[in-house]
């Protein structure tokens, strides 16, 4: 496993977990060159298995996903050369993003874009500006944008930054996103203006929405001195973790006015060894609160699921032989009626729980999914560092 100051303090802190962190790098680097296209050139959207008997599962392959391509390169490229070549289907982590580049004329989706001129920005790829420039001509000034997507943009900037005079839309990104909070809550919603969600689900946020926004912003802390922007990150991440669950579960949807929980299920493994690592570690390297126990408390999900234990399920949620993580425990409940009712209750009666429905609805079902950006997002999390941490 490739040497990492992440991976050193987390050994520190707590040697079971350390092993957990290493195990689940192993079980990425062996699921992800399973989870390559027949040409090498990119990957499915996802892995989902069907049971054989005897607790054994077939993985079929579905769908494509240059998101999850992108997701994976960002990633990968803090492996070895060697092994970069062995998850990305013969290519260096800065030759598939070239790839991803060449497809960027095709790509009409602002998140995609801004996740390859992320991964163009950290690989030094000599077509970052063209990446930018895709970046720029989907997200024309004024427009309301899902606040996930807004994120990547803020962060891709804040990459390019010490390669290109990226200043002007740095700051407009970022300032768009420190807007897009709700009164003086610490939460950001799913989007960052009015037009893109349903009246009823207008004060929602789900985690992506809550960790993406507080990295980028650390990020362009980090890259910039951005006091403000740090204090953002730093309030939003107290907040998830003062709602964080008893097992260690970061919870699915918040209610951004408030600051408060609406829904906890699904939890997302993704959340769990990935996703609030990378965020929250980031944090920290660049100047803000260290929030090491929730992180530690939420990577210990992965192998205690309370939720599972609690229902007599011995299920486990990693499978290392078949290089996958179970993708979520959820409610089962159909169409996700359990998310809807409490989004719309909270929009007409803030704070209103709905009590009963966790009664009739128990979180013990598995998600046997697995896709890419999974372990892209875990590469990431636990082999990376900000550029510069080292000197904080």
């Amino acid at each position: 496993m490739p040497h990492s100051s992440r991976l050193t303090k987390l050994s520190r802190a707590d040697g079971t977990l350390h092993e957990l962190a290493t195990r689940l790098l192993t079980v990425a680097e062996r699921g992800l060159p399973r989870m390559l296209l027949p040409n090498g050139a990119g990957f499915v959207f996802t892995r989902a298995g069907r049971p054989t008997g005897a607790g054994s599962f077939e993985l079929d392959q579905r769908g494509t996903s240059i998101r999850y391509a992108a997701i994976t390169a960002l990633g990968a490229r803090f492996l070895p050369a060697d092994r970069q070549r062995a998850v990305l289907g013969g290519h260096t982590a800065e030759e598939f993003t070239g790839e991803l580049i060449e497809r960027l004329p095709g790509v009409r989706n602002l998140g995609d874009a801004a996740l390859i001129a992320w991964a163009a920005a950290e690989t030094g790829h000599p077509k970052l500006s063209d990446a930018l420039d895709r970046v720029a001509l989907l997200d024309p000034p004024g427009r309301p944008q899902y606040t996930v997507e807004a994120a990547w943009v803020l962060s891709a900037l804040a990459a390019a930054r010490p390669l290109l005079d990226v200043e002007q839309r740095l700051a407009a990104a970022r300032d768009r996103l420190l807007r897009a909070r709700i009164g003086r809550s610490p939460l950001f919603p799913h989007a960052t203006g009015p037009g893109l969600n349903p009246w009823y689900r207008a004060h929602i946020g789900c985690f992506a929405d809550q960790t993406y926004p507080l990295q980028a912003l650390a990020r362009a802390h980090a890259s910039g001195d951005d006091p403000q922007a740090l204090a953002a990150a730093d309030a939003c991440a107290t907040r998830i973790c003062a709602l964080q669950g008893e097992g260690g579960q970061w919870w699915w949807h918040y209610d951004a006015r408030r600051g408060t929980l609406v829904e906890g299920y699904p939890v997302y493994s993704v959340h769990q060894h990935a996703m609030a690592p990378t965020a929250l570690l980031d944090l920290a390297e660049a100047g803000g609160t260290d929030f090491g126990e929730p992180i530690r408390r939420g990577l210990r999900w992965m192998t205690e699921v309370p939720e599972l234990a609690r229902a007599g399920a011995a299920e486990p949620m990693i499978l290392d032989e078949l290089g996958v993580t179970w993708r979520k425990v959820y409610r089962g409940d159909p169409k996700k009626a359990v998310r809807a009712a409490r989004g719309l209750s909270t929009r007409l009666l803030p704070g209103l729980r709905l009590g009963a429905l966790d009664a009739v609805f128990k979180p013990a079902s598995v998600d046997r999914e697995c896709r890419p950006y999974e372990f892209g997002w875990m590469l990431f999390a636990w082999l990376g560092a900000l550029p510069g941490s080292g000197e904080r």
